[in-house]
């Protein structure tokens, strides 16, 4: 399997903040001792059969302050370890327009960066109807730049928001990540295959299927599979993209390990070789810019 993985975090904890992974900030996870230490290139294992062929940085909480730190640490250090790059960085989409515009500016001297993050979550509707965020989604709009969208897919506000902010900016290129984090429960899952497929209707929208450990440590490949088979039935197979969450899928299997059950989830839903190619890199290859 050809790989670009299109959702993965680095660290370096003698150069950035990464106040979230210190023990005595939330998110209180139990395990995330697992994950607080440096992770680079190297740690990405994969079968022999398997290739990487580029990554997608999404900012980690290296400085948010002045995001395009960690777009610098991050192109310095891949000159030691040569795979294709291309860097999401943190932004505030609450920032004043001219702030705003001058931070994307900065980043811009950068080859990798093709995007930006603003964790949205819980406040997702509060944001994506505030003004000046309408006003600098449509900077990156302008600037065919993308908006890299974390929100759950269950929250109906939220999701209605998203969908408003697709319809009037339909250059925007957005990317759902983690799949919209899909629940188990049958009732709240009714209500996120309701929004998601009512989302993928814009065009202008994509989504990754990736962070299953964060809803569930103990998911099972028949559980992955149904939920890429929802993913493919709304978006079609090429504006769905397989990505790892690195290192966070730690906390249920190894890198290899992922891959591999991506592979037989595919292989359970009966891909062709076109198919799983166009899932695991060949739309994160047009996606992100390679």
């Amino acid at each position: 399997m050809k790989i670009i993985d299109s959702h993965l975090h680095f660290f370096d904890l003698s150069q950035g903040d990464y106040h979230w992974l210190q023990p005595n900030n939330p998110p209180f996870w139990p395990d995330k001792s697992v994950i607080n230490r440096d992770f680079s290139l190297k740690d990405l294992t994969l079968a022999p059969k398997d290739q990487l062929l580029g990554v997608v940085h999404i900012e980690a909480g290296f400085n948010n302050q002045q995001p395009w730190r960690e777009i610098s640490w991050l192109e310095q250090s891949n000159k030691r370890l040569p795979v294709p790059l291309r860097t999401i960085a943190s932004v505030d989409l609450t920032e004043s327009v001219a702030k705003f515009r001058a931070n994307l500016n900065h980043l811009a001297q950068f080859s990798s960066w093709v995007g930006v993050r603003h964790i949205l979550d819980q406040a997702a509707s509060d944001l994506l109807n505030k003004p000046v965020v309408k006003q600098n989604l449509n900077q990156l709009a302008i600037q065919s730049l993308i908006f890299e969208a974390q929100l759950n897919g269950k929250d109906i506000a939220g999701m209605q928001a998203l969908f408003n902010i697709a319809n009037q900016l339909p250059q925007l290129q957005i990317v759902i990540s983690h799949a919209g984090f899909p629940p188990n429960e049958p009732q709240a899952l009714q209500t996120w295959q309701q929004q998601i497929k009512a989302i993928a209707q814009c065009r202008n929208v994509v989504i990754k299927a990736s962070g299953w450990e964060m809803v569930n440590r103990d998911y099972q490949t028949s559980q992955l599979a149904a939920r890429l088979s929802d993913l493919i039935q709304y978006f079609g197979i090429n504006r769905v993209m397989l990505a790892s969450n690195f290192p966070l899928c730690l906390f249920s299997h190894s890198y290899q390990n992922l891959w591999q059950h991506y592979q037989q989830a595919m292989n359970q839903l009966g891909l062709s070789p076109t198919q799983q190619a166009a899932l695991s890199a060949t739309n994160s290859y047009k996606i992100y810019q390679f």
